[in-house]
């Protein structure tokens, strides 16, 4: 079984967090995810930084502008994390945009995810359809779960094609803007939450996008499996480096 879908059997609720692979040092990287893992994060999303991030807010895209000054690239990422299992036991999600893997070569990209470990993907840009007619073979055969995104105006119709294709979770995001751009969450959102925890779907939800305390990723699990906390940690790396990362998961748990 992948290492999310054990994860996502535990009686507990998930805290996921992302933050940009070369950021803010280039050879941060490994340490980062290991004090993540080691103070009790259950999952981890590395950022593969992409030049044109249209998903991501002000936070993460600096983040990742700087990791590609810092001279990222995917395969300097691949070789940080070529050890990474010797260390690091939960599941890794690599998030990216698709141009990179294309230009990696999706299969030898997929073939080079499971040599290192990494469990599974987010590809934004990567519409579910197409995913489904041309490259869900290739990422079956390397085990590797391919997360698919939901917005409050995403359909139930289009929500249970998603589920269908889907294992793993299913990220929720939890408004239709950036990363990183609100505070909170009002009563449009705790009613989409609950809309979508009604449709009873096989994947749990994980929801992504404001959550940045622990006010926000109670309100955020609620109804769903975990939350996803990205533009906040950036930005307590950037005041911080990655030093006080036990501060850092300690104020949301």
């Amino acid at each position: 079984m992948n290492r999310i879908e054990q994860k996502l059997q535990e009686d507990k609720k998930i805290l996921s967090i992302y933050f940009s692979a070369g950021y803010p040092n280039l050879n941060d990287t490994v340490q980062i995810i290991q004090d993540l893992e080691k103070n009790g994060v259950d999952l981890i999303e590395i950022g593969l930084p992409f030049s044109d991030p249209l998903a991501d807010g002000p936070t993460i895209q600096a983040s990742s502008t700087a990791a590609l000054h810092n001279g990222m690239t995917t395969q300097i990422l691949f070789d940080q994390l070529k050890d990474i299992r010797k260390t690091v036991a939960i599941p890794l999600i690599i998030m990216g945009y698709f141009n990179p893997m294309l230009q990696y070569g999706v299969e030898a990209f997929c073939q080079k995810c499971a040599e290192i470990g990494i469990d599974g993907l987010i590809i934004p840009d990567l519409p579910v359809n197409v995913y489904a007619d041309e490259y869900k073979a290739t990422f079956d055969k390397y085990g590797l779960i391919n997360i698919f995104l939901i917005t409050p105006q995403t359909s139930d119709e289009r929500i249970r094609f998603i589920d269908s294709v889907s294992s793993g979770f299913i990220y929720m995001v939890s408004s239709a803007s950036v990363t990183g751009s609100q505070s909170g969450f009002g009563s449009t959102q705790e009613n989409y939450f609950k809309r979508i925890a009604d449709l009873n779907l096989k994947n749990p939800q994980i929801v992504g996008f404001g959550i940045n305390n622990v006010e926000t990723f109670n309100q955020a699990t609620q109804y769903a499996k975990g939350a996803i906390i990205g533009s906040a940690f950036i930005t307590h790396l950037k005041e911080n480096g990655s030093g006080k990362i036990a501060d850092f998961v300690k104020a949301i748990r």
